[in-house]
């Protein structure tokens, strides 16, 4: 795959099978059915194995065998922070604890402001800590993923202030990104991934040249309100941790020139952000495409 195209795996009957396991059988169940899964997707999974393959040999420099057993426990975390994400929305944060490094950031949001995240851990649990911030989270979504996933989600997060804010081809959605902001509400999305077209800046990432969306950082621009990186990773079973920096204002200006060198500083800051929090948790990262463009190598 040369680049993600607006969805992610999986669907509704996969939340729903183990959205009834929770509440039935409870979460640790629920892992132990996740093994079977896991294994299912090993075998059956080509183009996202091969992607996270290069990423642990090629990226992380690991052994033929040490990759391969990387695949397994990446796959297996990965399905772990999707059960809790949905035990976290659906009402169960207190079965886990968390950490949170610099909440007092948040805090300075009195008038609104953007979180960017990436897809390394589990960023829906920065829900919680906005729930004790009294501030109403705005999750903006491609169209892809929304269809199928976020409609049943919203179902199950009755009690809690989220609301997701669908990118759509008519640009209708910047007006729900207005209104959110002018209400002093905190929107959080992710700035890893782009879908073809979008416009990019190519930037040293764990090594290798990739390209990063400068669409987030614009948004905080042109709307005018301070930024501020979050990741959340697991760190045990049930206890996660998570990472707010400083807030961050990015100027707005016309002069094309200047914008994208203001862009570009500002997307960078990001990922040497990322390029920390996933040295330091390298079987986080979930982004199951070919990122780097990496030439396919034999697994042997």
């Amino acid at each position: 795959m040369s680049s993600w195209q607006g969805k992610t795996r999986g669907g509704v009957l996969g939340y729903q099978i183990f959205i009834w396991t929770l509440k039935y059988l409870g979460i640790r169940f629920a892992y132990l059915l996740l093994r079977f899964v896991v294994a299912w997707f090993v075998f059956n999974s080509r183009e996202a194995f091969s992607s996270i393959y290069s990423y642990f040999r090629n990226i992380q420099s690991y052994s033929v065998t040490k990759s391969l057993i990387s695949i397994f426990r990446n796959y297996y975390i990965f399905g772990q922070i999707l059960i809790d994400k949905v035990a976290m929305l659906s009402g169960s944060q207190h079965k886990f604890t968390f950490d949170f490094e610099g909440e007092e950031y948040l805090r300075q949001m009195h008038n609104g402001g953007l979180l960017i995240s990436a897809h390394v851990g589990n960023w829906e649990i920065a829900g919680n800590l906005l729930n004790r911030l009294n501030k109403r989270i705005h999750i903006i979504v491609f169209d892809a993923e929304h269809k199928r996933i976020s409609g049943y989600l919203k179902d199950i997060m009755k009690e809690r202030n989220v609301h997701f804010i669908v990118i759509r081809e008519d640009y209708n959605h910047l007006n729900e990104i207005q209104q959110a902001f002018a209400s002093g509400d905190i929107i959080a999305m992710h700035g890893d991934r782009f879908i073809e077209g979008n416009k990019t800046v190519t930037i040293d990432f764990m090594g290798k040249p990739a390209h990063f969306p400068v669409g987030p950082v614009n948004l905080a621009a042109r709307f005018k309100v301070p930024v501020s990186y979050v990741f959340a990773v697991k760190e045990t079973r049930s206890h996660y941790h998570f990472f707010a920096t400083p807030l961050y204002q990015i100027e707005f200006t016309r002069n094309l020139q200047k914008r994208e060198l203001i862009l570009g500083k500002a997307v960078t800051v990001y990922v040497r952000k990322f390029e920390e929090i996933l040295r330091r948790y390298p079987l986080q990262w979930f982004n199951y495409y070919d990122f780097w463009k990496f030439e396919p190598e034999p697994i042997t």
